[in-house]
């Protein structure tokens, strides 16, 4: 007889995309639970149609609220594929003695290289450029104004891994400041803390690094971007609700601040967003967190962390305490 322990527990994902589940199979296997892939497609009906019998739920993008959780007798974690949790009811887990997990270590890498691609490209009119040589035009006059990066203010909001890393990333370029508007992490010499207002006010690249939550939803809103110098770069990798949408498209429009990197939204799919007719913002669909390498990365820990939960132990990365 087989070792192999019968697989008596299930664990359901909510969300498809991923070329392979092979990890998800073998690891959860190794705990006795069984993986099964039931695409709810952002859906909370569909969410709720999919839990009753699961014991782990894993999710990207689908919600996960009180009526999914309610929905879900036998769910004991939900395990989040990356970092932001905003799409899950914590509180409601916490309740039903549920423990929210997510994989914060992952992609930093990919990530902190996004946010400076971005920041790059629309330093340097990457985007205005490419379509003006596709558009068989050659100018060699300026077409919108371009800055040096050297001596100049580099802002960042929250200050974890990925911010970090960023910032390794651009010290090369020469910035003559780095501001940071963090009240918790610890900053290395050289490196200032200020409140949000004073970033926003000073910093000629600000670069979004925070969760979303309800203290920092629209944390850039009309106000805050209203205070920004016309050289001002908005790059947000992070979550699109940190930014009021409509504040920086105009803003952008009125070219009030130089430019914005986007890879994320509020809402996702977007949809036909007006800023999108700019040609001072680069954006991109929410990939920046994306390598081969990453990938695979996150589906191996996020099944891990249901395989600690399944046997009994605390996930690593346990958001909701009781």
């Amino acid at each position: 007889m087989s070792g192999r322990p019968t697989l008596d527990r299930l664990v359901v994902a909510l969300d498809d995309g991923y070329a392979a589940y092979d990890q998800e199979e073998a690891l959860l296997a190794e705990v006795g639970a069984r993986f099964e892939l039931r695409p709810c497609r952002r859906n909370e009906d569909a969410a709720i149609a999919s839990v009753a019998d699961a014991d782990v739920l894993l999710v990207r993008e689908s919600p996960v609220t009180r009526r999914v959780l309610e929905a879900a007798p036998r769910c004991r974690a939900v395990i989040r594929y990356g970092i932001g949790v905003d799409n899950i009811d914590q509180a409601a887990a916490r309740e039903r003695r549920i423990a929210v997990a997510n994989v914060p270590d992952y992609g930093t890498d990919e990530v902190s290289s996004q946010a400076v691609a971005l920041a790059l490209a629309v330093s340097r009119r990457i985007g205005l450029h490419d379509a003006e040589v596709r558009a068989g035009r050659w100018s060699t006059g300026v077409l919108q104004p371009m800055y040096r990066l050297r001596g100049r203010t580099l802002g960042l909001v929250g200050f974890g891994r990925i911010a970090r890393m960023t910032l390794d990333k651009l010290a090369g370029f020469g910035f003559g400041r780095v501001l940071v508007h963090d009240p918790k992490s610890e900053l290395p010499a050289g490196v200032q803390r200020v409140d949000m207002d004073t970033l926003c006010a000073e910093a000629d690249v600000i670069s979004l690094h925070a969760p979303l939550n309800e203290h920092t939803r629209h944390l850039l809103d009309a106000r805050r971007i209203g205070l920004m110098r016309p050289t001002a770069i908005v790059v947000n990798t992070a979550r699109g609700g940190l930014v009021d949408a409509q504040a920086l498209y105009e803003a952008l429009r009125e070219r009030r601040i130089l430019g914005a990197g986007l890879d994320v939204f509020e809402q996702e799919p977007p949809g036909a967003h007006p800023i999108f007719t700019l040609d001072n913002v680069v954006v991109t669909n929410h990939m920046g967190w994306y390598s081969e390498e990453a990938m695979r990365e996150l589906q191996r820990k996020t099944a891990l962390e249901a395989a600690r939960v399944l046997r009994g132990e605390e996930p690593l990365h346990w958001l909701n305490r009781w």
